[in-house]
């Protein structure tokens, strides 16, 4: 019997997850979009190409790409200072080829010796600044563009100084309704969806959406004091027939190709997407209840084919997004059919139905990432880490802390540093033990010896007396520096002129025959 294709045995709960992440991904865009100073459609055009081309490409089963709030910055400033936005796209197109150039050269492990306490510290302050942000989207007040994950906001103030000031100054009742309904709701539905029955396909967050237009229609009609202002609603361009569409999209200007800054931005784009990709997509692994590990070589390679056509046709760069990742997870999403079809569904949504997305209110999207962002920020988390000890406690709250009040980039960058230091700091403990019996001496390796390690090395066998036996055993250590083996070799040269016997254990494939090469009369390795 033929086995069934793991796309299709897991459709039925891919496609209401795909549906999910269009809904999270749908003002992401345009809010990034409008915060990068690009039309508004080249955000949904990133998001498209991040959900079909990336999707395809990817090996990672659920990472989501779009356009990342942690590039705004950089595209701001170089669409502001090109001659068109066209001249942009190339930059965009270039930066694709060159992060498809960095997986050829395997700069896809870079993720892999970044510490768990920092990747659970970023899902964790990307939960906090999710609930921060998205209270005042749920109260009515839009001073901040959706996605935004900056410490400093577009309106002049800060992710704490803009909460007092909405409630204060925006506080309005239509949108808080709504939002404390479909968050009550959410939760509810995580406890009361039944295990059974199609009912158990329903994504909660398609039924917040739902609710929130039905609701504000309601307000319009009968309580117009409730209804919701059209600038608290998604405004995705309309467009009047399939020509008018086409025209959203956008060819470069190949003629700037010779610009200097073309090249400078197309190189500072692949290295910061490169970075957030690979440590999103290394986030993701660590929520993924199967447990998968991804591919990063050629989640570069793939994210560099969605650059590249997303600048070909008019969009943004884009990297893969840790809200759209983690919000396909507590979809229940399995494979990456799920962020293949979001890409599809936003492509179909904004041409055939632009009209009725622009009925949902962002109280209803706050209060889906309110829910998402208590999920990727428990106090469990906190306590898990607390539990684990101060060497991963300390890197995680520091890296929390510092995402919040700086960005994503900065904040993680902090992160590792700490992280650093504390993983200095472990193996700065003993790592040679020594043994004394009469003139016989046992020096072993408690574990692998790194170039931190040259100087209790060198300690140890500088104490040593003349005249005595020495076996050194490096059995325990599957590594040793090349810097620890010169150490070993000129403690071995010098044995004979003090009448020192010196035996070494251990085996390190081409290594050990560096410790063989000079002939000792008094030294034996085996």
């Amino acid at each position: 019997m033929t086995k069934s294709p793991e796309f299709l045995k897991h459709l039925w709960q891919d496609i209401p997850a795909s549906i999910v992440v269009a809904l999270v991904a749908l003002p992401l865009c345009l809010g990034i979009a409008l915060a990068s100073g690009a039309p508004l459609f080249s955000g949904l055009i990133a998001g498209i190409v991040g959900g079909i081309v990336v999707g395809i490409l990817s090996k990672s089963q659920l990472s989501v790409s779009g356009p990342a709030a942690g590039l705004t910055v950089i595209v701001l400033a170089a669409i502001e200072s090109l001659p068109t936005y066209e001249a942009f796209l190339i930059a965009v197109c270039l930066s694709g080829v060159m992060q498809m150039l960095f997986s050829l050269t395997k700069s896809g492990v870079l993720a892999e010796f970044v510490p768990s306490s920092v990747i659970t510290g970023m899902l964790a302050a990307i939960g906090l600044i999710l609930i921060l942000k998205q209270i005042p989207h749920a109260i009515g007040y839009d001073g901040d563009f959706e996605g935004s994950l900056s410490f400093l906001q577009t309106d002049g103030f800060n992710t704490l100084s803009a909460l007092p000031h909405a409630i204060a100054q925006s506080l309005l009742a239509g949108p808080l309704i709504i939002a404390s309904i479909s968050l009550v709701f959410l939760f509810w539905w995580d406890k009361a969806r039944p295990s059974e029955g199609l009912l158990r396909f329903l994504p909660g967050p398609l039924v917040v959406v739902i609710f929130g237009v039905l609701a504000n229609t309601l307000f319009i009609a009968a309580v117009p004091s409730l209804a919701i202002a059209p600038t608290h609603l998604v405004q995705v361009p309309v467009s009047e027939g399939l020509r008018d569409f086409a025209s959203q999209f956008a060819t470069p200007d190949f003629g700037a190709i010779g610009l200097p800054l073309v090249w400078t931005t197309a190189l500072t784009l692949a290295i910061v997407a490169s970075l957030e990709s690979l440590l999103s997509v290394k986030a993701i692994d660590e929520i993924d209840p199967r447990r998968r590990t991804t591919d990063k070589n050629r989640e570069l390679l793939a994210q560099g084919g969605g650059n590249l056509v997303s600048g070909l046709i008019g969009g943004l760069p884009l990297t893969s997004v840790i809200i759209r990742s983690s919000a396909n997870v507590e979809a229940g999403a399995i494979t990456k059919t799920s962020a293949v079809l979001h890409g599809f569904w936003l492509l179909l949504s904004v041409f055939l139905i632009p009209v009725v997305l622009n009925l949902i209110p962002l109280a209803a999207l706050a209060a889906i990432l309110l829910h998402i962002g208590y999920k990727l920020t428990r106090i469990e988390l906190y306590k898990q880490r607390y539990r684990q000890g101060w060497h991963q406690f300390v890197p995680f709250v520091v890296t929390v802390v510092a995402i919040l009040l700086t960005d994503l980039l900065i904040g993680i960058l902090i992160g590792l540093a700490v992280g650093f230091v504390f993983v200095v700091a472990r193996n700065f403990r003993t790592a040679v033990s020594v043994v004394n019996d009469g003139d016989s001496w046992l020096v072993s390796a408690r574990r692998n010896l790194y170039f931190i390690h040259k100087y209790e090395l060198q300690n140890k066998l500088t104490g040593i007396p003349d005249g005595a036996t020495v076996v050194i055993n490096l059995d325990r250590a599957e590594f040793v520096d090349p810097d620890n083996f010169d150490i070993i070799n000129a403690f071995a040269r010098n044995a004979e002129f003090r009448d020192i016997e010196v035996s070494v254990r251990g085996e390190f494939g081409d290594r050990t025959d560096e410790l063989i090469k000079a002939p000792r009369k008094k030294v034996v390795y085996s």
